[in-house]
């Protein structure tokens, strides 16, 4: 999600497919490459969050495991941040 004015991008992260610290568990499957791909995701998600603090964006990452509720007031209070900031210049 995005929100332009404010410059807030949201990610969801799945946990599996993101690497979450509390769920995510390697696959008894061709575990090295499901691993090196999620490593990559991992590596791909950082790169992804530094290009855009450093055009001037704030991320907001939350786990697909995380309660709507939380989500929804932590964007509904970044956004509100950051908008009523951009109002004020």
């Amino acid at each position: 999600m995005v929100f332009r004015p404010s410059k807030v991008a949201v990610f969801i992260d799945g946990c599996y497919w993101h690497g979450c610290p509390e769920h995510y568990k390697a696959p008894s499957r061709n575990p090295e490459y499901w691993s090196d791909k999620v490593a990559r995701n991992i590596a791909r998600d950082r790169d992804t969050d530094q290009r855009l603090a450093d055009a001037g964006w704030l991320v907001l990452r939350f786990w697909e495991h995380q309660s709507t509720e939380h989500c929804v007031r932590q964007i509904v209070e970044k956004v509100s941040l950051r908008r009523n900031r951009v109002n004020a210049d």
